[in-house]
């Protein structure tokens, strides 16, 4: 797993495992992104892969810091869909900058605290620098329907930072309060999931604008946040379109709604007969298709099932009770089974109430569906729970848990089912497409991603959702970062200047008591805090194809010394063109300062701060980890730990 790299058994082993482990996402990050076949030698499968979340999901990581990392890569992805491979590149960068400072001698008290203080100033220079979407543009007439004409980004010259909305909106992201402390403390108790239930329910429920949102061209933020990925982030505009369109409250205003979007992955068809259509395309089998072809063109009764259509089935926190036998004095042979018996049940239950559509968010017993085929009852599975409540709202179902729970007032009307798309196939069970739609009364879409290689179709759903979900998050936080890396060597420059003050402040306090001084390592370890930022930077021009490792390290400490100040910065840092994009995206670095913020990349404030957070909780994790549940060490007694040879 870990190629050539050599594991030091007398040094640190946990952050050299995290350091080995990020080098996967090398090839993932930036736009440039590289395909890899990641093979099995047991069974010969193989899959193509060029996300680092899919990476690590399709690796067999045995050690505990990769579980560790798997789990937190995981977390990360569920909620944010994006900046996976720059937590893990970052949490392996800043591995091995406290690896570097334990081999110095420098304790693991100073290593937390002085990354600690670094982190913090990071994270404040990115909500300095944040640019409000409503300086994106904004459209200047009170028309504010959104156009999908292209993805080219038109920025004002001077960006409009609203850093106290930005603050007060992402206390909770980022963890660091407002008084700026930085005493960060690592549990234990948060090791398996590195993210709070908060955070979940809030990206789960739909996404509601605000009065000012309502002015904000979507099309033009979509291109600023696509990072090379036109074609995926022209499909979401096309989303954000087609549901303006359905919306009801306002049709003038663009909005966009990632709860009421799914995927339908379509082989055979080449990359350019991707589209978007209403309603909600499924590919069923030959046997449900006919159901569908019997019912086309009828306003069908649906039910909504939240869970499996199963006997066995049971609710999330039910308790089966323990130790109870039934007991019974006459054998009936000819009895039917506790299945064939539910069975029956729920099939005269949906007869009764004239059901012709049912919507399982889970799995449907075979028998069940074998007997709602004969009376023409079409049982679609594994349905999103989203998809479910925007039929409920259209249809007025009322989704349920068991079947037996179904009534009159919890069956929905209006539901209509439609042949769309036959794929011809040499396999004998080939798929058909059918659209399911409410005859426009619910905004629901479904983006429809072709591809002639059957196994880059998960690829290209991927790139998809990590658009949406950008264009979700850009809205949801009203503000981004300048991207191409402008962002990172900002906070560069300011870990330079907190390194000289702690310079300067040592010296001052030579004269005072060891008791009384600060931690005497910060500038060190700052220092090589900023490595690991350079470190990303030019791991992301090499991907450019345009660049090697040592000519990108180069040019960036040029930029770096030839910089004044913030404006200087973003000039110059504006030479990094992505790959992907045309030579018109980058702006030369002799432009006038008034236009030097005018950067066409953006990166997401809210995803942006959080894999950073998580990349040094991970470090601080694995380090706390090794040193006291292994060595047994106690931080709080530094002599002992200097004494020491960490395992």
């Amino acid at each position: 797993m870990f190629g050539s790299t050599i594991i030091n058994q007398r040094q640190h082993v946990g952050l050299q495992q995290l350091s080995a482990l990020s080098g996967v996402t090398h090839s993932s990050l930036g736009p440039g992104k590289r395909y890899k076949f990641i093979q099995d030698e047991t069974s010969g499968e193989s899959s193509l892969v060029c996300s680092c979340y899919r990476l690590l999901e399709n690796l067999e990581l045995t050690c505990a810091v990769g579980q560790l990392v798997n789990e937190t890569i995981q977390a990360h992805q569920k909620v944010y869909n994006s900046g996976s491979g720059c937590l893990l590149f970052l949490a392996g960068a800043w591995s091995r900058a406290a690896l570097e400072c334990l081999q110095r001698g420098i304790s693991m008290p100073h290593i937390i605290s002085a990354m600690s203080e670094g982190m913090d100033g990071c994270l404040e220079v990115c909500r300095k620098n944040s640019i409000s979407i409503q300086g994106l543009g904004a459209v200047p007439s009170e028309n504010c329907t959104a156009t999908s004409q292209g993805l080219q980004l038109d920025l004002p010259k001077k960006p409009v930072v609203g850093t106290l909305e930005v603050s007060s909106r992402l206390q909770g992201t980022t963890g660091v309060s407002q008084n700026n402390s930085r005493q960060w403390k690592i549990k234990l108790t948060h090791s398996r999931h590195f993210c709070e239930a908060k955070r979940e329910s809030v990206s789960a429920v739909p996404l509601r604008h605000s009065q000012d949102s309502k002015h904000v061209d979507i099309a033009h933020i979509a291109g600023a946040v696509s990072h090379g990925c036109d074609n995926a982030m022209s499909l979401v505009v096309e989303v954000s379109r087609m549901q303006s369109k359905n919306n009801e409250q306002d049709a003038s205003c663009s909005t966009f709604n990632i709860s009421e979007v799914v995927t339908c992955a379509l082989p055979g068809l080449s990359e350019e007969h991707a589209c978007v259509l209403p309603g909600c395309i499924v590919l069923l089998s030959a046997e449900q298709a006919s159901v569908a072809q019997h019912l086309k063109e009828q306003h069908l009764k649906v039910a909504l099932i939240n869970g499996d259509l199963s006997v066995a089935y049971r609710h999330l926190g039910f308790n089966r009770p323990t130790g109870v036998r039934h007991v019974t004095d006459k054998l009936d042979l000819g009895s039917l089974s506790k299945e064939e018996e539910w069975v029956e049940i729920a099939l005269t239950a949906l007869l009764k109430l004239n059901v012709n559509l049912i919507l399982v968010s889970g799995i449907a017993t075979e028998k069940l569906i074998w007997h709602c085929f004969r009376h023409h009852i079409l049982v679609v599975e594994k349905m999103k729970v989203s998809v479910l409540k925007a039929f409920a709202n259209a249809t007025g179902a009322v989704p349920v848990t068991y079947a037996t729970q179904l009534s009159e007032h919890c069956v929905g009307t209006g539901a209509q089912v439609a042949i769309w798309r036959c794929l011809d196939s040499h396999e004998r069970a080939s798929p058909i497409a059918v659209n399911i739609s409410t005859n426009g009364n619910t905004r629901l879409v479904t983006v429809v991603l072709t591809s002639c290689v059957h196994s880059k179709l998960q690829a290209l759903e991927d790139q998809f959702w990590g658009c949406a979900y950008r264009l979700h998050h850009a809205l949801k936080d009203g503000a981004l970062l300048p991207g191409a890396g402008v962002t990172e060597r900002l906070c560069i420059r300011h870990l330079q200047q907190q390194a000289e003050h702690h310079v300067k402040r040592k010296k001052n306090v030579q004269e005072t008591t060891a008791g009384r001084a600060g931690n005497p390592y910060t500038d060190v370890v700052l220092h090589l805090m900023m490595d690991g930022l350079m470190d990303y930077i030019s791991t992301i021009m090499v991907n450019t194809g345009k660049y090697s490792k040592v000519k990108a390290w180069t040019t960036v400490s040029q930029q770096l010394q030839d910089a004044d100040g913030v404006l200087g910065i973003s000039a110059n840092c504006s030479n990094l063109s992505l790959d992907g994009e045309t030579g018109d995206s980058a702006i030369s670095s002799d432009m006038k300062s008034s236009e030097a913020s005018a950067v066409k990349v953006y990166d997401n404030l809210s995803v942006k701060l959080e894999a950073w957070r998580k990349a040094l909780d991970l470090v601080f994790l694995v380090l706390q980890t090794d040193a006291e549940v292994i060595t047994g060490i106690d931080h709080k007694n530094i002599a002992a730990q200097e004494n020491l040879i960490l395992l």
